[in-house]
């Protein structure tokens, strides 16, 4: 019982701290702003995310399939290091991006921009690794779904909030310390095996 809880909150707590400041929650602000419509915005992310989120978490299992437990440790290790210091670098949205998405209606066009902005972002990265860390795949999605909701709804739903007034230097940091820890874990489990 105690793994699959770990398997939703931990992939919870970390993309939701990243995704403070992150490119996709700018392009929330901004959706929430161009539409002030914001269930379908709500709704357009969630759709996204799990799209997005699946398609990582496959390849994450995948790639722990094909390496020992010892290397995929060391991988891991690496990779979450990575992360947390590109958590670090802080994010902002192109406008020529932001203005070609507005031809769409709310759902459509938070649909499509979230699920492209998502690609390659620290948050997908992120969960391509806890899926290889952890055996219970959909947990890991379900988790890293939440973190992504859990920070973009407030965003939506307040719509001329402004990011700037959140502490993000220093939420920032606490994410990436979230990531280090994990690698620092990771390293610690490739040393024992």
């Amino acid at each position: 019982m105690f793994e699959y809880l770990e398997a939703l909150f931990v992939p919870t707590g970390i993309v939701a701290l990243a995704e403070i400041g992150d490119k996709t929650q700018l392009l929330a602000l901004l959706l929430a702003a161009r539409f002030r419509k914001p269930i379908p915005i709500i709704l357009g992310i969630l759709v996204a995310t799990v799209a997005n989120h699946l398609l990582a978490a496959v390849i994450g299992y995948q790639v722990a399939s094909f390496f020992s437990e010892s290397t995929l440790a060391w991988i891991l290790a690496i990779s979450f290091f990575a992360v947390a210091a590109w958590t670090l670098i802080p994010d902002k949205i192109d406008d020529d991006e932001a203005s070609q998405i507005k031809k769409f209606g709310p759902f459509v066009a938070t649909l499509i921009a979230f699920f492209i902005a998502e690609m390659g972002d620290k948050t997908q990265v992120a969960t391509v690794m806890l899926a290889a860390q952890y055996s219970h795949f959909w947990m890991v999605i379900t988790g890293t779904t939440l973190g992504i909701m859990i920070a973009n709804v407030p965003v939506v739903l307040a719509g001329n909030f402004s990011a700037e007034k959140l502490p993000l230097k220093f939420i920032r940091i606490l994410a990436a310390s979230a990531f280090a820890i994990l690698g620092l874990f990771a390293a610690y489990q490739a040393l024992t095996l």
